[in-house]
């Protein structure tokens, strides 16, 4: 990169906040350790969405019912969720007629640690996931330790997890949408639970997507960037 297009990203660093989901890298040692952007935090009884837009923060719904979810709860920049992971959830599991729910990869975030507000990002240690079908629709969550937590960061593997709290994310996702005594959100199921390895491969997966999918950003951004320096 010229002295003068290094000088400009610098400027527009300056000037703008970075997109959380294209801006920000997903870090330069993933997918052994990743950035995530926390959007909900325990304790919210709002869920809070990216713009993916606007790249702000916005109340996508009130909680319905009393759910709240366990951990931090958000995404990994740059990654998406397409042909790979839909390809990858169909080997696993067996069945042809999966399909990814072109969103970013969600990533569950344990802490010992109370953090009072989404809209930040933290550096995350993955141990595993939860292979969650949807309507038909990948839509994996990754598990993950913040780095440094003085609790949890030993943790390497999913085996390091108590099963008590792999039971309750099981139980968030397959529930938070549910009304009592109804039939509603059934279609929703967790087919397992996997270890490090297996998160590793969804995110690299996720991130190769994203690639294919946003990968004229990138480029179109070094032509304006050639032509203000031209």
């Amino acid at each position: 990169m010229s002295e003068t297009k290094e000088s400009l990203w610098h400027l527009l660093g300056y000037l703008f906040k970075a997109h959380p989901w294209h801006g920000i890298p997903i870090g330069d040692d993933f997918p052994e350790l990743v950035n995530a952007y926390i959007e909900v935090v325990p304790g919210d009884t709002i869920k809070y969405e990216l713009d993916k837009s606007t790249g702000h923060l916005k109340v996508d719904r009130p909680q319905a019912y009393s759910n709240v979810c366990p951990t931090m709860y958000g995404f990994i920049p740059q990654t998406w969720c397409d042909e790979e992971i839909a390809q990858l959830c169909a080997e696993r599991t067996g069945r042809k007629e999966i399909v990814a729910d072109q969103d970013p990869l969600d990533v569950c975030v344990i802490s010992e640690k109370v953090v009072s507000h989404g809209d930040i990002l933290l550096e995350a240690r993955p141990i595993g996931g939860l292979r969650m079908i949807d309507g038909g629709e990948a839509d994996d969550k990754i598990i993950a330790v913040m780095k440094g937590d003085a609790a949890f960061n030993r943790w390497r593997d999913i085996d390091d997890c108590p099963n008590r709290m792999i039971d309750r994310l099981r139980h968030y996702f397959l529930t938070y949408k549910q009304a009592p005594q109804s039939d509603e959100g059934t279609k929703t199921e967790i087919t397992h639970a996997y270890g490090r390895e297996e998160a590793y491969e969804v995110i690299r997966r996720a991130h190769n997507d994203y690639i294919k999918r946003f990968s004229r950003l990138e480029s179109l951004l070094e032509d304006s960037l050639a032509g203000s320096a031209g």
